[in-house]
């Protein structure tokens, strides 16, 4: 493949390392053509770490020999490849106690964490918040972030990783093999769903009334066709999938649903 043409506002970053997500396995699956219609043939990946080597006349904030990270834009991503150009405004400066391959771990569920926890839910100290597949990529990141909030965190995951996420920070661990979540829990702030249906219906009864569920397993919201600048049809189509679904991105219990059914 050619290097990526570069745009004004956009830097040229060589790649040394680059995370897979889910998202990357979904999209070659065919599953997010309707909301995500990538032309193929397509680069895939969506965190990068590596160096920067050329800016655009419009960037002005990076230059050559930059260390950076990011998580590139819909539809600019690539990171499966040996340079991207990224928009600078998603471009950030690798930490330097971080490697490459640490840098390139974080983005995709760092902003997923931290869009769920601390944008949606805004969890804050001294709630509880219930956090499902907590050594997942997403659940690592988003136990850290909860205890840096001053959150108690309750977690489900295998007994093989139980020393892991207690690690991590979580006070209360929940080996999803032996025991159920709901038997156990009970007057949540909020819960982190990224599971199946079955594991949405007992994640609500965990709640407490007035409480928050965050879902990054459903469909996405009108906000989200909207940003990516989908046509009516594609907009459409997503009301009725919110209207109907059982895996809602947004839900308070106790209060009418702003979806209808949902």
């Amino acid at each position: 493949m050619p290097s990526p043409e570069l745009r004004d506002d956009e830097v040229l970053v060589q790649v040394h390392a680059a995370g897979v997500n889910m998202l990357d396995a979904k999209i070659r699956d065919g599953e997010f053509k309707l909301i995500l219609p990538y032309r193929l043939p397509l680069l895939l990946g969506h965190d990068v770490a590596g160096v920067v080597v050329k800016v655009g006349p419009l960037a002005r904030r990076f230059k050559p020999g930059d260390e950076v990270y990011a998580r590139p834009d819909d539809f600019r991503i690539g990171t499966f490849a040996e340079y991207i150009a990224i928009r600078e405004e998603s471009l950030a400066i690798k930490p330097k106690a971080l490697s490459m391959e640490e840098a390139a771990s974080i983005p995709l569920v760092g902003l997923t964490a931290w869009q769920a926890l601390i944008e949606k839910a805004n969890l804050k100290k001294g709630q509880k918040v219930f956090i499902q597949a907590g050594s997942g990529g997403v659940g690592t990141f988003a136990i850290q972030l909860a205890k840096h909030v001053g959150a108690t965190v309750a977690t489900t995951t295998s007994s093989a990783n139980i020393d892991l996420v207690k690690s991590l920070g979580a006070d209360i661990v929940i080996d999803y093999k032996k025991d159920d979540f709901e038997k156990v829990l009970q007057n949540y702030d909020v819960v982190l769903h990224s599971q199946d249906a079955a594991a949405l219906e007992k994640s609500l009864r965990v709640l407490k009334p007035g409480g928050t569920l965050i879902s990054i397993s459903g469909p996405p919201d009108p906000a989200f066709a909207t940003g990516i600048g989908a046509p009516w049809f594609v907009k459409l189509i997503v009301r009725l999938l919110r209207s109907t679904t059982r895996t809602p991105c947004f839900m308070r219990r106790g209060r009418a649903c702003p979806m209808n059914n949902c």
